[in-house]
């Protein structure tokens, strides 16, 4: 058998879902033909691929950039780059981590610290979360965008990553490593809600510490979250103060990809495949041989990378109708929170140099598609 996360509320699910599993089919959409790939362009806010990773002059990075994150409305995209240029006076040393504003092309470094893992930036783009290598420990820190001053430090007491912002940023979910001199290491899956007096709710303990990567929707109601050693994903809803799941299949494993904003699906990798679940009528809908990157705010757009190598790297479905749109036919990735809402934009990373005009330096750049 499988270790669970939470054995007692694990039996009770399993057994609840039993019936439930019986009615509800999973859905597998088949690969629709993909669209043609946009015409690229240097900058504007029309269809086609806009380099991120400029300088507010437009001259490209002069160091590596990665890990991005954009907002809903897909006006502000945060991301780590070793660049120099990016800022006046900009440092050496590591990687640091910028917003740009896409409507006004100003870019903001924020905090002078280099991150452990991609920051995240909340939905309304108003606060900027990651974590950092502080002393002995880990930190999560959280900045305000406006002012650059930093919102909230979080666990002090503790070890703590993986962080997970909610639409406002006052409500933050992260993993808590708790070292005892008696026990092996664990960890605490937590919210903090630091705008509303510091309230911690606990969402799960588990008895490891492999990465659980919680995941919270914008109101902060919902947090998703996976037991790395079982293979299990868990949903944890702060209402009624129930979990639910496992939610994939009880004879196979699951990786956790994203929770969406509005707290309706769950994207998760089993085997080859990508499953959406649905969190209100606990069925899931199949996207077989591929592998899921995010999901837009709505619940409705997957972004996804098609297993083999021929072909489009990463493909934007709409999960309603079928339909694919390519992202990028060059060598890309992205991480969660990649798509805006309504799938209008997704933002990526990759180191070709036919993607916009003017990339001469074989950098890694974070581009964004505009769709729609």
């Amino acid at each position: 058998m499988r270790k669970n996360a939470n054995r007692s509320t694990s039996r009770r699910v399993r057994a609840a879902l039993s019936m439930a599993v019986a009615v509800c089919a999973v859905t597998a959409l088949l690969p629709a033909a993909a669209s043609a790939e946009p015409t690229a362009v240097a900058g504007g806010l029309g269809a086609g691929v806009e380099r991120v990773s400029v300088a507010a002059d437009g001259t490209q990075a002069d160091g590596n950039s990665a890990g991005a994150s954009i907002t809903s409305d897909g006006r502000h995209v945060v991301f780590s780059s070793s660049a120099k240029n990016l800022t006046p006076g900009g440092t050496t040393g590591g990687d640091r981590v910028y917003v740009r504003d896409q409507r006004t092309g100003q870019i903001k470094q924020m905090g002078d610290l280099t991150p452990l893992q991609p920051p995240v930036i909340s939905g309304d783009g108003e606060y900027v979360a990651y974590s950092l290598r502080w002393m002995k420990n880990v930190r999560v820190r959280q900045y305000e965008v406006s002012t650059g001053r930093t919102a909230s430090a979080d666990c002090w007491a503790y070890s703590c990553n993986q962080p997970s912002l909610s639409a406002n940023g006052h409500s933050i979910a992260l993993a808590i490593l708790i070292k005892q001199p008696s026990s092996p290491e664990r960890q605490r899956i937590e919210v903090q809600d630091w705008n509303s007096g510091g309230v911690k709710v606990t969402v799960a303990e588990l008895d490891h510490t492999s990465p659980s990567q919680p995941s919270i929707s914008g109101d902060g109601r919902y947090v998703a979250y996976q037991d790395g050693e079982a293979g299990d994903v868990f949903v944890w809803d702060r209402t009624s103060g129930t979990t639910s799941g496992p939610i994939e299949d009880s004879s196979a494993g699951a990786t956790l990809v994203q929770l969406s904003n509005d707290g309706s699906k769950v994207v998760y990798l089993s085997g080859s495949d990508t499953y959406v679940y649905d969190v209100h009528s606990g069925s899931a809908q199949l996207v077989p041989n591929a592998r899921g990157v995010a999901i837009d705010p709505t619940g409705r757009y997957l972004l996804y990378a098609p297993n083999g190598t021929n072909g489009p790297s990463l493909t934007l479905r709409d999960l309603q109708t079928g339909t694919d749109e390519i992202v990028s036919n060059q060598p890309a990735s992205a991480e969660t929170n990649a798509v805006s809402a309504g799938g209008h934009d997704v933002v990526f990373q990759s180191t070709a140099g036919d993607i916009v005009p003017g990339d001469t330096n074989g950098k890694s750049h974070i581009y964004v598609r505009h769709l729609f």
